[in-house]
């Protein structure tokens, strides 16, 4: 099956409150990289094109971002996922980089575990018009894959609240792919998981 022109959409632009101090993002993991690090580091393994979207007042230098790495800009981000997503397709629908994409997977930043093989495998599903999530065992996970036909509706999101909405809405669009990798459901949300990592 011939997969379609993907981007990868990194969401990085939460506060992450039950974390604690710190920056969850600029948190080290065991090999010694940083959380927002190892989890664009895989996603580029697995998809040539992607985007980090970030807050208005984050620094990407200070992040451990390159500074060719392309940013987008949740204004919204205090008002949740929701919101975070709405701003970042809003900017996707348009970008003239992506204009042959068809299929943006939607990557959890606090999630650096996903398999590189696990998003080519997601991606081998995907279409315009298709929504597609990964399952390993009798759970769901993510990245999720959201075909452009969907991207409009996306960009009306808000508050805290993602792509469920979405799903539900699509259900005849919507597949489940099996995946053997647990690292769909390992978000790093308090310093312990990171500890159990």
């Amino acid at each position: 099956m011939r997969s379609d022109p993907m981007v990868a959409v990194i969401m990085a632009a939460g506060r992450s409150q039950r974390f604690g101090r710190g920056d969850k993002r600029l948190a080290n993991l065991p090999d010694g990289r940083t959380v927002l690090a190892a989890t664009l580091a895989r996603t580029a393994e697995a998809v040539s094109r992607v985007r980090v979207v970030l807050r208005e007042d984050d620094d990407p230098a200070a992040l451990g971002l390159a500074c060719d790495t392309p940013i987008m800009r949740a204004r919204r981000a205090d008002n949740g996922l929701g919101a975070s997503l709405a701003d970042a397709f809003a900017v996707l629908m348009h970008d003239p980089e992506l204009l042959d994409c068809r299929v943006a997977a939607v990557v959890l930043a606090d999630m650096p575990f996903v398999r590189p093989e696990t998003v080519q495998a997601l991606q081998r599903e995907t279409s315009a018009s298709r929504i597609v999530r990964p399952r390993h065992g009798e759970r769901l996970g993510h990245p999720v894959c959201f075909g452009r036909d969907v991207w409009s509706e996306l960009s009306t999101l808000d508050g805290d609240r993602g792509g469920r909405s979405i799903i539900h809405r699509h259900s005849s669009r919507y597949r489940e792919v099996d995946v053997d990798d647990p690292g769909i459901h390992a978000d790093i949300d308090t310093p312990a998981d990171i500890v159990r990592s």
